[in-house]
């Protein structure tokens, strides 16, 4: 008897030790591949704005002109300084990704807690009292022996139950692998939603600017055309003019103030969407004028293959495409037998003295397996759609990098040529002022009417509003520029297997 015991002392561990490597070492799911990504070798635009001898950016080193995470700071813009970090502390946009990428990391563990073995109990205290119609049909009022002896009993019961399914072919981890791609790829996504959110609020701040700068214009110009009518006037008065000249720079004058006052409108509407991205009601939230002075900064766009790496959406989509990957291995495992270890055991009596006693003892232990023999194509049929998703995530992903391509260059043309549209545009503005100085010196010793000078007043503010604009769409385009470049984040900065899988208090944040 000792005998029998060493062996099973010695064979036991050892095929514990062989279920543990076939449970580790087989699976059936394909092995995941990064797909292919076609990349040109440098940007079009860059040798187009070298030749042209734009400043407006550089070719040099990648990465050396935009602040790791803080990118907008290459503006040195303090008031923009500040909205930013409302923005990324308060935005509700934000805060829902972050919670998102909770959700994602909360099924990892779920997925893990797989490996494990499941133990549950259910005890109870039941007492009861069988029918006197029961037990081989004896009827109520029978005088049988045994209707007269029938009365109520208590059992006592502790179960306790277990179940185990080994990972025999790897559907378990296929599983944890598909999770874990999931909230990488939501890490990304809260890092996108962080960045699109980060610029829209800087658009959205320089379009606001914008606005104060034609305001600025237009109260310059009202006040031209205040003195210009007083002018009329006086001429008018002194019979050295006409009625015709006073009511036409009336008009004038009053046209700007309608300009002017309307103004307020998109400059109201920028104003509460930035009250909306840092997390204010729009009610309580006010950013006093300021003109447009910014110029935009040298921006180092590197060279597209590493666009692949600093653009949190395409990483995003790469993880997707892991995760459909991993999602193929878990429809594969359903061709196999699913085995199932339980066991169940505990202690049960009639009585409460003996209920924790060595007779009261009650066990079973034993496999089951289940295999399915005929579903009518129904696993092939999920493998195929698993697959098609597969191909689906892999277009998605090349789209989007091609997309984020198309970006860089589209922002690095219109940087190219928005720097060419002020250069041209300063110089008619200047041209514009010289044409009104003759103007007006013409009109002053009655060679002209008034009306070339209004003529030359409106060519004038026409051409400043344009010179606005054009610097307005810069900055937009410097903006849009960086976002597009990935804002200074790369995917080493997406989490690890390791912290996606610990509890938000032991490893990464949640990035709020």
């Amino acid at each position: 008897m000792k005998r029998y015991a060493r062996i099973g002392r010695t064979v036991l561990p050892v095929a514990l030790a062989a279920l543990l490597l076939l449970t580790m070492g087989c699976s059936v799911g394909p092995k995941y591949v990064r797909p292919t990504v076609p990349s040109p070798p440098t940007y079009k635009e860059i040798p187009q704005a070298a030749a042209n001898g734009s400043e407006v950016w550089r070719a040099t080193q990648p990465k050396d002109g935009t602040n790791r995470g803080n990118w907008w700071k290459v503006f040195n813009d303090p008031h923009l300084d500040e909205l930013e970090e409302k923005a990324s502390s308060s935005s509700q946009e934000i805060a829902a990704a972050a919670d998102n990428f909770l959700a994602a990391r909360a099924l990892v563990r779920e997925a893990r807690s797989q490996y494990f073995p499941t133990v549950s109990t259910n005890p109870s205290i039941l007492n009861s009292r069988p029918s006197q119609g029961q037990f081989g049909g004896v009827q109520a009022g029978s005088s049988s022996a045994f209707a007269l002896t029938v009365k109520s009993y208590t059992d006592y019961s502790l179960p306790f139950d277990a179940s185990w399914e080994p990972d025999f072919w790897g559907r378990i981890r296929s599983t944890v692998r598909a999770n874990i791609y999931a909230a990488q790829a939501s890490a990304a996504d809260l890092e996108n939603v962080r960045l699109s959110v980060q610029a829209e609020l800087a658009v959205d701040y320089y379009e606001l600017r914008a606005q104060d700068s034609l305001k600025a214009l237009l109260d310059s110009t009202v006040t031209a055309y205040q003195d210009a009518l007083s002018l009329t006037r006086a001429q008018y008065t002194a019979g050295m003019g006409n009625d015709e000249s006073v009511a036409q720079a009336e008009a004038q004058l009053r046209t700007a103030q309608a300009q002017n006052t309307n103004l307020g409108i998109l400059r109201a509407q920028y104003e509460h969407a930035i009250a909306v991205l840092i997390g204010q009601p729009a009610s309580s939230f006010s950013l006093g004028p300021n003109v447009l002075t910014a110029n935009p900064p040298a921006i180092p766009p590197g060279i597209p293959s590493e666009l692949l790496e600093r653009r949190p959406d395409i990483a995003a989509a790469e993880r997707s495409v892991a995760q459909a990957n991993a999602e193929i291995g878990v429809a594969k495992a359903a061709y196999f037998p699913k085995i199932l270890l339980t066991a169940s055991g505990g202690f049960g009596s009639s009585s409460a003295t003996s209920w924790f006693t060595w007779p009261s003892r009650f066990w079973s232990v034993g496999p089951n397996l289940a295999e399915t023999i005929f579903d009518a194509g129904l696993r092939k049929a999920t493998v195929q759609q698993y697959r098609a998703t597969y191909d689906q995530t892999v277009a998605n992903y090349r789209q989007t990098a091609l997309t984020a391509f198309q970006q860089v260059e589209d922002n690095l043309a219109a940087l190219r040529i928005l720097s060419q549209d002020i250069d041209q545009q300063d110089a008619a503005v200047q041209a514009a002022q010289r044409s009104l100085r003759e103007a007006e010196v013409r009109y002053k010793a009655g060679l002209d009417p008034y009306l070339n000078v209004i003529t030359a007043q409106t060519v004038v503010l026409t051409d400043q509003q344009a010179a606005i604009n054009f610097r307005m769409q810069q900055m937009v385009a410097s903006v849009q520029l960086i976002k597009a470049l990935g804002g200074g984040w790369d995917s080493s900065r997406i989490p690890s297997e390791k912290e996606v899988g610990s509890k938000p208090q032991d490893g990464l944040s949640a990035q709020r």
